[in-house]
């Protein structure tokens, strides 16, 4: 082991499974090295997500509320009107958000309601917000239009392996997934993909999907690692708990194959008390989505976010348009000295 990870795109899946099955010490010890030479250790990434059209999505997605396909009693809802979201947009930046995510329950967007979304990608821009979407599915137009408009970043998730894929989703395939995120990266959007623990997959399929990421041509500017919510009414509403240690392992791998991304602890934050979530952040998770709710499960309240952020001595990131060209060369500064004092420290640890 070195101080430095390389950035590769060239990782086997026998050195996935051998960093999740590490010794849980050594591994976020790694995690924690291959974070702190990009990343403030002390910062998280704060995003609201809002859900701007809810329900009767026609894929089966069997880890979801929104699927027409299951009787979740979830209460449809259309598209919301441009104002209302800028209204929650606004609100989200007073509370402290610096990125505002914007998710439809769609296969794909359509003709209609597209200008729509491209007004309310306007709208939150001019607040100085970052902006991201999820809408499903993109053909390289689409893609092209929403870069257009502003957006920063898109959320398009693969789940799982590609392995055990089918036994999640049906009504779109692997492809069309990897597909849609190369329209993204073309139109020149930063994308923001991950996946879902605890669907039932077994470690091969974490470390295949963890594989597939890193091994993309580009790493996700974001990475989701999100803990399976049960929701009653959907396929996987008994299947058997994640242990949180794999979880956090996953946290800590994502961090070591793409130390230059955000890893973002997303849904399922809910489920863990503040003793998990900080091992979380020491594992290398550095974005988190804050507020009242995500999509169409409950978060965290912003509140309970602040406290746990100042009894762990954790800030809020700035957007980097925050910072001055002097500010980002202390800040260069500090991390090489950061990284300095990590090599003298496994230098003894090691003598």
């Amino acid at each position: 082991m070195t101080t430095s990870d390389a950035i590769r795109h060239d990782w086997t899946l026998k050195e996935v499974r051998e960093l999740l099955d590490m010794p849980f010490n050594d591994l976020v010890f790694r995690a924690q090295q291959a974070h702190r030479q990009w990343f403030d250790p002390n910062e998280v990434q704060v995003s609201t997500l809002l859900s701007i059209k809810t329900g009767a999505c026609p894929e089966d997605c069997m880890y979801c509320p929104q699927s027409g396909h299951y009787n979740t009693g979830l209460e449809k809802e259309k598209l919301m009107q441009v104002e209302k979201v800028l209204e929650q947009a606004k609100a989200a930046k007073e509370t402290g958000a610096t990125r505002f995510c914007m998710g439809a329950a769609w296969r794909s967007p359509t003709k209609k309601d597209l200008p729509h979304v491209l007004e309310m990608i306007r709208g939150v821009k001019d607040m100085g917000l970052e902006t991201c979407m999820t809408l499903g599915m993109l053909t390289e137009d689409q893609a092209g239009e929403l870069a257009e408009a502003g957006l920063d970043y898109y959320n398009h998730n693969l789940d799982t392996s590609e392995r055990y894929y089918n036994q999640i989703i049906t009504t779109r395939t692997y492809q069309d997934r990897l597909d849609t995120l190369e329209n993204v990266r073309n139109a020149g959007m930063k994308v923001c993909c991950g996946g879902i623990m605890g669907m039932g997959e077994d470690e091969d399929d974490r470390a295949g999907l963890l594989l597939q990421l890193a091994n993309l041509p580009d790493h996700p500017e974001s990475v989701p690692i999100n803990m399976l919510i049960k929701i009653p009414g959907t396929p996987l509403e008994d299947v058997e708990d994640l242990d949180p240690f794999q979880f956090v392992r996953t946290i800590a791998v994502a961090r070591i194959l793409m130390p230059k991304s955000h890893v973002r602890l997303s849904a399922g934050r809910e489920e863990m008390n503040d003793q998990m979530q900080a091992l979380c952040f020491m594992a290398g998770a550095n974005s988190i989505f804050y507020g009242d709710q995500l999509l169409t499960t409950e978060n965290p309240q912003a509140e309970q976010d602040r406290a746990l952020f100042r009894r762990l001595g954790i800030v809020p990131e700035p957007l980097a348009t925050d910072r001055s060209d002097e500010d980002e060369v202390d800040e260069l500064t500090r991390r090489m000295e950061q990284e300095r004092q990590s090599a003298l420290f496994y230098d003894a640890a090691n003598a």
